[in-house]
């Protein structure tokens, strides 16, 4: 069984190491770290993701400073299974320090957080449907339509569809408040679509039940 599937797994379920909810999971234990550092916290049941991370990897607690060494850990491990570079935890740094200047910001944060991270890949996997379809191996192709999706999100206002473009206001609007660039959010999107490609289809889950 893969570290993450132990973290992160049903111990009923095949371990699915590495996948999409492993990558979510990391990024919220990522995100939750930062905020422990920046605003001194120091209940970690306020973190959950962060609790569960920090008790099965036994992370310990660095200069008496809750999230400076989870921080760190995090960062390695996302490095390391999913290639991210130093620009796309800075860019997650700097959210943070804009948006979450005391303790009642991070509720609010996290939640803005998690709605633009949802509103997102629903648009994405709509809007780029039959695109997926592309193999795994055409990753320049997958990245550049990637990119070209994410830059009409934010550009294009002519969705004929009333109910689209409603969904993409509310990601603009998310944004402004997260202040992330279109490049961090490709890189984002394009993860997990990689993520989402190797996840097994409706059918095939059902014939291994």
């Amino acid at each position: 069984m893969g570290i993450l599937a132990k973290i992160f797994g049903n111990k009923n379920q095949e371990p699915k190491s590495g996948g999409m909810e492993d990558y979510m999971t990391l990024i919220r234990v990522y995100l939750q770290a930062v905020l422990a550092e920046r605003l001194g916290i120091t209940n970690l049941a306020m973190l959950p993701d962060l609790r569960m991370f920090k008790a099965t990897l036994r992370v310990p607690t660095q200069n008496n400073k809750l999230g400076v060494g989870e921080k760190a850990y995090c960062k390695k491990m996302v490095k390391d299974v999913y290639n991210a570079n130093d620009d796309f935890f800075k860019e997650i740094d700097q959210s943070v320090r804009k948006n979450c200047k005391k303790m009642q910001d991070m509720q609010t944060y996290l939640i803005q957080f998690q709605n633009f991270s949802q509103d997102l890949m629903m648009l994405v996997g709509s809007r780029m449907k039959y695109k997926l379809r592309v193999p795994s191996f055409f990753k320049k192709s997958i990245y550049a339509m990637t990119e070209k999706t994410v830059s009409d999100i934010f550009t294009r206002n002519n969705y004929k569809d009333a109910s689209v473009m409603k969904t993409v206001l509310g990601i603009r609007q998310y944004n402004q408040r997260l202040n992330f660039s279109e490049k961090w959010v490709t890189d984002y999107v394009y993860q997990l679509v990689m993520l989402a490609k190797k996840e097994p289809k409706p059918q095939e889950t059902e014939k291994t039940k």
